[in-house]
């Protein structure tokens, strides 16, 4: 069973993996290979997570999902973002229609 605190458990488990032996540890491993690495395995998780939402069941789809929400913790924890930045960010947005959110962005 899940509760509010796994995201958080999340968050600190791969804190603490970073610095580990990438002999024995996914995260470490991930980090030793650089932030490109672990961009890159995030949209891999992404194009699995739309397959399975597409082509798979429940199970599958929670599943890649999982996969998803980790290696964008695992990409937020070697950007140094915190996962609470994000959430902040999500509360700042609430309530705000995403097509008026959208147009309110600088443009490039």
């Amino acid at each position: 069973m899940s509760s509010p605190d796994t995201l958080a458990r999340l968050e600190a488990t791969i804190a603490a993996r970073r610095a580990a032996d990438p002999d024995s540890s996914y995260v470490a491993k991930l980090h030793a290979r650089g932030l490109g690495k672990i961009a890159q395995k995030l949209g891999e998780e992404a194009t699995e997570t739309v397959i399975a939402a597409l082509t798979e069941d429940d199970q599958a789809l929670t599943g890649e999902a999982a996969d998803l929400i980790f290696h964008l913790m695992v990409l937020l924890g070697a950007r140094d973002v915190p996962f609470a930045a994000v959430l902040a960010e999500l509360d700042r947005r609430e309530g705000v229609s995403g097509i008026a959110e959208k147009a309110a962005r600088p443009r490039d």
